[in-house]
């Protein structure tokens, strides 16, 4: 029986723990950034703010308390990339040698254009620690996983076989996992596509049809292909789960925050209004957008729909005016 603890208690974090628990055979711990989360989520036997409508089994135990951590054999991350940084330093005191830490966040952090696992190298690793760090990412609306639908998923670290460790330990009837050694495509793939998904968002916000969505999905994969070789990802990973396939989901699934925002702004909404009725709940996509840019202006590399994303975001450039632009670009090859 592995000690799993899953940190950060939002919609997806919540969902990771159900499918966890579901599977039998560890002791799970739901992880709470403060002890009145944890409350809440424990008096109502659900977690009633992020994800609703799913009772906690009576064994997944819920907690602000480091004393899980201490004790637990595999850490999943769920901290929002904002505040990865910070928690991490929270609890870094109470990690110890040959934890396993699997980064399920899809984000960059905004001002070191930093992938979560290599926050998370840099924040622990200066203490001492000796862990093994890696990413899971891939096609996994976080209400669908609760709901115990069958999702697949690509799991990767540089050693092949902590990645298959960790895809024994994970994978059950409802959950398939994958594994790889792209530690780097894996992440970026699941970090940028949430920018594409604000574009095809902003698409349907403006009234354009099912052309204009599939040019963005094709043109917007080959952008974040870029940028990921760039940094060291193999092609062959992006057009994987973690890259094509969360591409498909965020851009055409009604349940995508990021494709929300979105279609917000496409109908004319403004940025903070449509954070505010989030409800606490993050797009991720936001603060990735700017993050991106920096990282391919750092690589030299061509981003025009995310440059694009940025100035609308940003700037509060009309999207129908953005729109133009991209359709009016000088004429290339496709490859």
């Amino acid at each position: 029986m592995s000690r799993i603890v899953v940190l950060g208690a939002g919609a997806w974090g919540t969902a990771i723990a159900l499918s966890l628990s579901r599977r039998g055979g560890h002791e799970v711990t739901l992880w709470a950034h403060n002890a009145e989360e944890a409350r809440v989520i424990n008096g109502a036997r659900e977690n009633t703010l992020f994800l609703p409508g799913f009772p906690l089994p009576a064994d997944l135990a819920v907690t602000a308390e480091m004393t899980p951590i201490e004790s637990a054999d595999i850490l999943v991350s769920v901290i929002p990339s904002e505040f990865l940084r910070s928690t991490l330093q929270r609890v870094k005191s109470h990690l110890h040698n040959g934890q396993f830490v699997v980064s399920a966040t899809k984000g960059i952090e905004k001002e070191t254009y930093l992938r979560m696992t290599q926050v998370i190298s840099e924040t622990l690793e200066p203490a001492g620690l000796l862990l093994s760090i890696g990413a899971f990412s891939g096609p996994s609306f976080a209400i669908e996983v609760a709901q115990g639908q069958p999702t697949a998923v690509t799991v990767a670290f540089s050693d092949p076989q902590i990645a298959i460790l960790i895809q024994q330990e994970f994978s059950s009837e409802t959950l398939r996992l994958y594994s790889s050694t792209d530690v780097i495509g894996v992440e970026l793939g699941g970090a940028l596509k949430n920018v594409i998904a604000i574009a095809a968002g902003v698409a349907a916000g403006v009234g354009l049809g099912h052309n204009s969505t599939a040019a963005l999905i094709t043109r917007g994969i080959a952008e974040i292909t870029r940028l990921a070789v760039a940094c060291g990802g193999r092609r062959e990973t992006l057009a994987g789960l973690s890259g094509t396939g969360d591409l498909v989901l965020t851009c055409t699934g009604s349940l995508s925050r990021n494709r929300t925002v979105g279609q917000a702004l496409g109908q004319g909404r403004k940025l903070p209004e449509i954070l505010e009725s989030l409800g606490g709940k993050v797009a991720e996509g936001v603060l990735t957008t700017r993050a991106a840019l920096g990282l391919a202006r750092d690589q030299g590399i061509e981003m025009p729909i995310t440059e694009q994303m940025e100035l609308i975001l940003e700037k509060g450039k009309d999207p129908r005016e953005a729109i133009r632009e991209l359709m009016l670009r000088p004429g290339k090859g496709e490859h």
